[in-house]
């Protein structure tokens, strides 16, 4: 996501792909407009510390009448993709007793950082635009004593996605109804376990999926009793300079963003050996050595636990080590985890 400033031209010549999105864009913009759709605000978790506050969100076209306000009892997929961004819509941001103004990009987001002296803990911030009803953005603040976090993957690490499988990934992404997921065994009592033994211990949702599921991810993450934290996604479709988005730089600049923003944390990396979360996590660990407090693998399958890099594939002794001493674990589920981190002395 980027955020475009107000009065700043855009310089960039855009790819192909994106001159092409943005042509048919504009065409069902007028036709949706001229049938009453109006903008409508999606408030994304943001975070930050005192003195400062991300915050996220996306403005969409929307249609306001009866059969919209309706919630529906299951949510497929593929709806989540049907959307139509309000792209360049001026934006208004309050928090902390102050006002700060933006645009939204050629997608309909903005992701900003503002100043603003919020109290650590949860707190909120207002977020409004012409034509749409102001929504208030959950923030969380971390308090300048915490020392631990937790940075979680979603897909195959909390929430059962097969993703090493496409079709069936593809099945579960854009057919499957949200309640019909299910969520990775143990992993939820985990997580709680890690944020009782670190008071105050955010926990971040790292992910490569789209910002369309968000709303989504967050209600199955609080069905399923996990902690709450930002969700930190990604935009799919074509950018200034390709096709689509890569989803491993996503997950490797915003590591090494929290790690500029909260470099006296230490962090818990927790993945699964089915994508590229382990060479992912290596690279940061090597760059990052004083950031990282451990790495916690979950085993999709016997066959498929191999460590990237020069890190020895982990046996689930707390012995196997990385740089700076981090401990690398790997189990099957949130049980088999929670055994190799208590051995470990991280929870």
């Amino acid at each position: 996501m980027s955020l475009i400033p107000v009065g700043q031209a855009v310089a960039r010549p855009l790819h192909r792909a994106a001159r092409i999105e943005d042509a048919i864009h504009q065409v069902v913009e007028r036709r949706l407009r001229r049938r009453g759709w109006r903008p409508a605000i999606v408030a994304y978790t943001g975070y930050g510390a005192p003195g400062w506050t991300r915050v996220m969100a996306r403005v969409l076209l929307s249609r306001h009448d009866a059969r919209s306000t309706r919630r529906p009892e299951k949510v497929r997929g593929w709806r989540s993709f049907t959307t139509l961004p309000a792209k360049h819509t001026p934006v208004v941001i309050e928090a902390g007793g102050r006002r700060h103004e933006a645009r939204t990009d050629r997608s309909g987001f903005i992701d900003i950082t503002v100043d603003a002296d919020l109290t650590p803990g949860w707190g909120a911030v207002r977020v409004s635009c012409a034509d749409a009803d102001p929504v208030d953005a959950p923030v969380r603040i971390l308090d300048p004593a915490v020392r631990f976090g937790i940075i979680s993957d979603i897909d195959d690490t909390v929430m059962v996605t097969a993703l090493p499988r496409p079709l069936l990934a593809a099945w579960n992404t854009f057919v499957l109804d949200e309640h019909a997921r299910a969520a990775v065994p143990g992993m939820a009592v985990l997580y709680e376990r890690l944020v009782a033994a670190h008071p105050g211990a955010p926990v971040f949702y790292l992910s490569t999926g789209a910002w369309n599921v968000a709303p989504a991810l967050t209600r199955f993450l609080s069905r399923h009793l996990y902690p709450a934290g930002p969700l930190l996604l990604t935009d799919w479709g074509p950018t200034h300079d390709r096709w689509f988005r890569s989803g491993q730089e996503h997950k490797r600049a915003t590591l090494a963003r929290l790690a500029r923003e909260f470099p006296d944390v230490r962090w818990l990396l927790i993945g699964d050996d089915g994508q590229h979360d382990q060479e992912i996590y290596a690279e940061f660990a090597a760059a990052h050595p004083t950031s990282v407090a451990g790495v916690a693998i979950r085993r999709l399958s016997p066959t498929q636990a191999v460590l990237a890099g020069a890190f020895p594939a982990p046996s689930g002794d707390p012995s196997d080590t990385g740089p700076d001493g981090q401990r690398w674990l790997s189990a099957p589920d949130g049980a088999g985890l929670y055994k190799l981190l208590h051995r470990a002395d991280l929870v």
